[in-house]
């Protein structure tokens, strides 16, 4: 039995959104400029039901005004389980965020599709968020994973950048309107109509499932070649946390060899920022709050310094020492103390999301420091970032589990009990 169809904007995943259904309106909360959670599916007793529990509807209707001005609408289907399913995956159901097998249809190859068989997938923080809801826009069932790898199986007539065989990556988006501004200058995750690899409204009004699958399609733009000899099962958090801080540290000129580089955080970001750091030929110092990573930063990682940033002496001591910081702490922190040590002219780059940043102005104006928000990169971004990791044999470092291992390995994930990202085996899982 097909899924009840759910008929919204197309441009859901902009901010302004009105449900027409009034006891979505009453009964949930969200946050201001994010869109209220999507109906999801019950399966064992196939009924619709909203983020409270209530019975809804077979539709639900929405609409806004789009840019063109006039009100549209479309409809986005649900995929549902079905035994005849062309594709086995994992999804979360419910907020409770409790994966466990499902089966779904992606769709045909199309002209410059590229079809690959995943091998790998890495599991990132926003894997929690989203198959637990916590930015009240999950649409279940949820297929997370955006750090994939694999071998494409089958290219569409008009591909002309992959043939069968090749070997591949997809990261955290697989859609872009190709011909704005942003997408014209290769910084497609900047698109405002850019398409999330999973739990995001593709063109053809689609809910995209993600990396916790055994194949994905996605036109060619957003696939990335992965070069010979690289493990795939190493490639697949590059396309996340790799270019998180890859593609900041080359806007800022952070790769001249002999200056110095602060990394806040030490997780599955902050360990790559490191990596970056000595390959550009950096003198790298680590910012931690855990006196348990010191021997794992200077002596595997190879961080030139270690401080505890708890310590107020270890801080002082480093003060107008930094020519740039990488911060990837995700919990909320000061930020003056940090900006204190940068050099003047100083950058520090934010690609984490703590839940404010506070800053006295003096500490930018007073030293020209500058303080720079980032999140992943743009198409060409990636594979040059992919093509530096292999000519240059940097690779994450990772524990890889099967895909019945995930529960467990989300909650050590958020629990901080890993070094440095889990990565599924996705090709020996099903």
């Amino acid at each position: 039995m097909d899924a009840p169809l759910i008929s919204q904007s197309p441009c859901f995943n902009q901010r302004w959104f009105h449900w027409k259904h009034p006891r979505l309106r009453a009964n949930v909360d969200f946050e201001p400029l994010l869109p209220p959670p999507l109906p999801y599916i019950n399966s064992s007793r196939r009924r619709l039901l909203s983020a409270s529990g209530d019975r809804l509807p077979a539709i639900v209707r929405a609409s806004r005004s789009c840019s063109c001005g006039r009100n549209r609408s479309a409809v986005v289907h649900m995929a549902s389980e079905s035994e005849n399913g062309n594709c086995n995956a994992w999804a979360a159901r419910d907020p409770s965020g409790v994966l466990s097998p499902y089966k779904f249809d992606r769709r045909a190859v199309q002209r410059e599709d590229v079809s690959l068989k995943i091998t790998h997938c890495g599991v990132c923080y926003a894997d929690v968020k989203w198959t637990r809801n916590l930015h009240n826009d999950s649409k279940y069932p949820l297929v997370p994973g955006h750090e994939i790898a694999g071998v494409v199986t089958e290219v569409g007539p008009d591909v002309k950048g992959f043939k069968v065989g090749d070997h591949v990556g997809v990261g955290t988006y697989v859609n872009s309107c190709r011909d704005c501004e942003n997408c014209n200058s290769s910084l497609e995750n900047y698109c405002p109509k850019s398409v999330f690899t999973f739990n995001g409204i593709d063109t053809d009004g689609t809910v995209t499932k993600g990396g916790y699958s055994t194949h994905i399609v996605v036109h060619e733009r957003y696939c990335f070649k992965i070069p010979d000899g690289y493990p795939l099962a190493k490639a697949a958090p590059l396309l996340c946390a790799g270019i998180t801080v890859y593609t900041p540290m080359m806007r800022h000129n952070m790769n001249q060899p002999g200056k110095s580089l602060g990394v806040i955080g030490l997780g599955g970001l902050g360990h790559m920022a490191v990596k970056f750091g000595k390959a550009f030929g950096l003198k790298v110092t680590v910012f931690s709050t855990s006196e348990s990573k010191r021997d794992e930063a200077i002596n595997v990682l190879g961080a030139d310094n270690f401080v505890i940033s708890s310590n107020t002496q270890q801080m002082e001591s480093l003060k107008n020492s930094l020519h740039f910081i990488v911060d990837t702490a995700s919990g909320d922190h000061p930020f003056d103390p940090y900006l204190s040590l940068l050099k003047v002219g100083g950058v520090m780059a934010v690609v984490c999301f703590p839940s404010e940043i506070r800053i006295n102005p003096a500490s930018l104006n007073v030293g020209a420091r500058t303080l720079s928000g980032s999140i992943v990169g743009g198409t060409k971004d990636i594979q040059e970032m992919v093509n530096f990791c292999a000519a240059n044999k940097i690779y994450p470092e990772i524990e890889i589990i099967k895909i019945d291992y995930i529960n467990e390995a989300l909650q050590r994930l958020v629990n901080r009990d890993i070094k440095y990202r889990f990565v599924i085996d996705i090709e020996n899982s099903f």
